[in-house]
Parts: C-alpha cells; sequence; structure tokens
C-alpha cells in the first residue's frame, strides 16, 4: 500500500497523523510551520485523502503501512485524535522507529469506563448509524463538534470544510472501520508500559476528549508530560496554532 506523504522543513524527523476521516489538508498550515523545527512528514492514512487503496483499516495494518513507507530511523511521532491511537501502536509493534510521541486531543481509550474519562458509546454508535443514511451529513456534524464552543466558530468552520473538500471523503466502511476502532481499542497496558518521552495535550473546551483523560495518562504513567491550552477544542492546531507549537517544541528539544 502506497501512502501519500507530504515533506517539509529540515532536522529532526516528525511524523504528523490525523484524526478520524481526516487528511493531511486539515493541518498543513501548522506542519509547515512546525518545519521550521523539523523536517515533517505529514501521512494521509490509508483509505483517507491521497492514500486511497485500503482493503482493511485496523491499527496493525496502518503501523505496518507506515512502517513500509516511511525512511526507516525513529521519528517524534504528533498523533492528533485517532492518530494518537496509531502514533502509541507504533511504539507498541515498531518501537525502534519511535523517539517520542506527542498525543494531541487524543485518548488510549475513547469510550468512558467506570475507571476512565472517554467519550459515551452511543455517541459514537449515533456517528456510525448516521453514516450509513448520510455520510456527508455525518461528516459535517463530527467537524463542528470539533470546534464547538470557540468564539471564532464560523470561521473555522469554513477552514475545515475547504480542507476536507480538498479530496474525495474516506469510503463508508472505511469511516466505520474507524469508529469500530475508536469504540474498541485499549492501549491504555501499552502506555503503562512506555519508557520513552511521551507527552498529551488537550483543549479545555473539546468536546469528544474530556481533559480529565491528562491526570488519568500521569496515574497511568508518572513520566508523560500533561498540558492543557485554555479556550481550545478538539482542533488546536487551527485555533492555537503559536500556543501549540511552543508547547510541542519545548517538549520535544
Amino acid at each position: 500500500m502506497t501512502l501519500h506523504v507530504e515533506t517539509y522543513g529540515q532536522g529532526l524527523p516528525l511524523v504528523m497523523v490525523h484524526g478520524w476521516a481526516m487528511h493531511t489538508g486539515i493541518w498543513r498550515s501548522f506542519a509547515r510551520r512546525l518545519a521550521a523545527h523539523y523536517r515533517v512528514y505529514c501521512v494521509d492514512l490509508p483509505g483517507h485523502g491521497l492514500s486511497r487503496h485500503c482493503e482493511q483499516f485496523s491499527l496493525p495494518r496502518i503501523c505496518e503501512s507506515l512502517a513500509q513507507q516511511l525512511p526507516k530511523q525513529p521519528y517524534v511521532w504528533l498523533g492528533w485524535s485517532l492518530g494518537g491511537m496509531v502514533s502509541v501502536e507504533m511504539a507498541r509493534l515498531f518501537p525502534d522507529r519511535v523517539q517520542a510521541i506527542v498525543l494531541l486531543a487524543s485518548n488510549p481509550c475513547f469510550v468512558v469506563k467506570t475507571d476512565w474519562p472517554g467519550i459515551k458509546e452511543p455517541v459514537l454508535e449515533s456517528f456510525a448509524e448516521q453514516l450509513s443514511l448520510d455520510c456527508q451529513a455525518t461528516l459535517l456534524r463530527f467537524l463542528s463538534l470539533q470546534i464547538n464552543g470557540l468564539e471564532n466558530f464560523k470561521a473555522l468552520s469554513k477552514t475545515m470544510k475547504a480542507a476536507v473538500k480538498e479530496t474525495d471523503s474516506p469510503e463508508p466502511y472505511i469511516l466505520q472501520q474507524g469508529l469500530t476502532m475508536l469504540k474498541n481499542e485499549d492501549l491504555r497496558p501499552a502506555i503503562r508500559d512506555f519508557k520513552m518521552p511521551m507527552a498529551a495535550i488537550f483543549g479545555d473546551r473539546d468536546s469528544l476528549v474530556p481533559v480529565s483523560v491528562g491526570p488519568a495518562l500521569q496515574v497511568l504513567n508518572p513520566s508523560i508530560t500533561v498540558n492543557v491550552l485554555n479556550k481550545a477544542a478538539h482542533a488546536p492546531f487551527l485555533s492555537h496554532e503559536t500556543d501549540l507549537l511552543e508547547l510541542i517544541t519545548d517538549f520535544v528539544n
């Protein structure tokens, strides 16, 4: 499987892994800002963006594709939302390819448990049901959730919609498999055992990943660095570019 990869800048290699239903275009502007500090590899996941061919969308298959596609060297992995799960799985399956991990608005166990904060399962089930009825409307609803509550909602919404429309939407079966991944995967045991540097960044207005995941992660692995962006939601690379860039560079450097 050939993945679409956009490369920017020079220096320490850093891989950006986007979230569910998205592609590189959603955070290309932020990738170019990161490129002032790093050699940035901005990847379209299998079946997303310009990486169109994909028979099975699962964490192991995604990571195998990334390992085959990217030059054989250790990277800093910046994983947004579902991309955070991919980054954690890369560290589990290909530890020689991972130097450090930055989880951005991500959760190793997205669905709420009795001992873990997350999103309620019926929300994901509703997305899955709506996808089968109207895929485009469901994606637009998901976009709105990612920037919900922000003062510049209309401008951010316009930016996100324009980016998403750069390419065709993923096939419905790919989106369904991605939702199944978010619903069923639990990568907490892997994070508990990690020795590599790891940071987690959250928005205090995120309706998909609660900020309480941060303290829970630190209980799981006390070495994890946690930061919360004030007045940010699920896509801080759009609303808080400069603050986010500073947090990432401070952690990595």
